[in-house]
């Protein structure tokens, strides 16, 4: 096998890492050629390792991957971006590991998505910055679901398909979207949605970040906007999340 054929390169983000063997490291990576892989970084471990330190969640690396019988072998590392203002802060550690989790949830290995990749790198970017950690959270939900191809609908309800007016609706999970107040009064699952929420969904829905970067959220519709989400979410994943009870602890600190 040509050295070509033996190894390859790829720009990866560590989404987290597992103990492996004495001294071994497995690691999940969302990587922009290859979507999530899974390598091992062989004596990673050991204290004198020079690779440790570039192989740490929530870090943006360039690796060298050798195949190997199992799972490829890093030989090469160097990060790209650790995102130091972010490891600072509880809080913004709690919402990375948030949309770290999330992707992992929602992707497979090996299914190259580079779309999601970006809103990944630029995701944790934003969250590295000063921008309110809860409205980047939120946009990234609201686009994660457009890129897998479960954008909610809500623009036109998604019963009988009339135009939704600037009034408070309802939300159908099940339905994923607004229902109109005639449809929602008929659909027992349906919850409410006030107007605000709504607005907000539709401007990030619509809209690149920076025009919605400006906006400051208050806490009580972050909420709103964070139970809707969930729910839409953990429905969609049949399965809850871990890390929104982190946030909450950190939250209540």
């Amino acid at each position: 096998m040509r050295q070509r054929e033996r190894s390859f390169r790829v720009e990866a983000v560590v989404l987290r890492h597992s103990d492996w063997g004495e001294a071994d490291r497995l690691l999940w990576l969302y990587s922009r050629e290859k979507g999530k892989i899974r390598a091992t970084a062989k004596g990673v471990r050991k204290m004198r390792s020079r690779k440790a330190g570039h192989l740490e969640p929530f870090t943006r690396v360039s690796l060298q991957l050798a195949r190997a019988r199992d799972f490829p072998i890093v030989t090469q590392a160097e990060a790209l971006d650790v995102y130091l203002t972010l490891r600072e802060d509880l809080l913004r550690v709690g919402y990375a590991a948030y949309i770290i989790e999330l992707l992992d949830r929602f992707t497979y290995e090996d299914d190259e998505n580079q779309s999601l990749y970006r809103l990944l790198t630029d995701t944790l970017a934003r969250l590295n910055t000063d921008l309110p950690p809860a409205l980047v959270a939120r946009y990234y939900e609201i686009w994660l679901l457009d890129a897998l191809g479960y954008r909610p609908q809500l623009f036109h309800c998604v019963k009988c398909e009339s135009e939704i007016q600037p009034e408070d609706q309802y939300f159908s999970i099940p339905q994923g979207g607004v229902l109109c107040p005639k449809c929602g009064l008929d659909s027992p699952e349906a919850v409410s949605l006030r107007l605000p929420v709504l607005k907000v969904m539709r401007h990030f829905q619509r809209s690149p970040f920076a025009d919605v970067a400006h906006l400051r959220i208050s806490p009580d519709l972050d909420r709103q906007l964070e139970t809707l989400m969930q729910n839409y979410l953990t429905y969609i994943l049949e399965r809850g999340l871990n890390s929104p009870a982190f946030l909450r602890h950190v939250r209540a600190s």
